[in-house]
């Protein structure tokens, strides 16, 4: 056996191994906690009102789906959704609006 002392360079690699592995371990946990929380924040808001946060009920309309608040009667699309009502023109909103009469 060699009573050689690890030189100050060998030290040094070393020391940058050691902390990219703990590095790497602190951005996988983080990682994960983000990825349970985004989950977990779906879960606690998929098809809530943004105002109120009542339950939002989904009803489709000449192939778009309109969210609609069942206690404050908040209007909410989907991205894409308003550029495809936009599209259909001015008659549209009001045949939308027969149907929450």
């Amino acid at each position: 056996m060699s009573d050689e002392k690890p030189s100050k360079a060998e030290d040094e690699y070393f020391a940058r191994l050691e902390f990219e592995r703990r590095r790497k371990e602190i951005e996988a946990r983080q990682a994960k906690l983000q990825d349970e929380e985004r989950a977990r924040l779906k879960q606690l808001h998929h098809m809530r009102c943004p105002k109120c946060g009542m339950e939002l009920a989904e009803v489709e309309f000449k192939g778009i789906k309109v969210d609609r608040c069942v206690a404050c009667n908040g209007l909410w699309f989907d991205g894409g959704e308003i550029d495809q009502v936009l599209a259909q023109g001015k008659s549209f909103f009001g045949r939308l609006g027969n149907i929450f009469k």
